[in-house]
């Protein structure tokens, strides 16, 4: 006799996928550019505000101030980015991405997955703002809206050799 899922199953069954999607394309992206989904966003991030205070790129990214603090410490022992104090206030810390950091940026493949980012670039506007809304539904259903994003993430190493860079 064949049982059917469920509704519930079955939202459970593509919520995992989606999951399982993500962590697949996290460590591709370890593979493909040496850096996590973390170091990845904190990088662009960084770019795009220019010299920014860690405070700043923390809001930018959605990432606790501590998660952020050990993905820059990375990022600068690789030479992506470099830390200095600003000008008047000795107690903000300034981060600035390096000429490596910015030529790591132009060879990394997307933070969405290609077909993903096709196929989201394809809806109507009212489209991506309804899945953005019904995402967010999901979060507070499930009461993981405030949670820092990175451990979700950002892919587990992939061959001992990457532990080094993990986020």
């Amino acid at each position: 006799m064949v049982h059917s899922l469920t509704l519930e199953d079955e939202i459970v069954v593509t919520l995992r996928r989606i999951i399982r999607g993500v962590d697949l394309h996290s460590r591709q992206l370890v593979q493909e550019s040496g850096l996590t989904w973390p170091q990845l966003a904190v990088l662009r991030a960084a770019s795009r505000l220019g010299t920014c205070s860690l405070s700043a790129l923390a809001k930018a990214v959605h990432l606790g101030q501590a998660t952020l603090s050990g993905v820059i410490q990375r990022l600068e022992r690789a030479g992506f980015v470099e830390r200095s104090p600003h000008e008047t206030d000795r107690r903000i810390v300034n981060i600035r991405v390096t000429a490596a950091g910015q030529q790591r940026l132009e060879t990394a493949p997307s933070l969405l997955h290609e077909r993903f980012k096709t196929e989201l670039v394809r809806l109507k506007e009212w489209e991506r703002h309804q899945m953005l809304a019904s995402l967010l539904r999901i979060a507070a259903m499930m009461d993981v809206e405030t949670i820092d994003a990175s451990p979700l993430l950002g892919a587990g190493p992939v061959d001992p050799g990457e532990a080094e860079m993990e986020a």
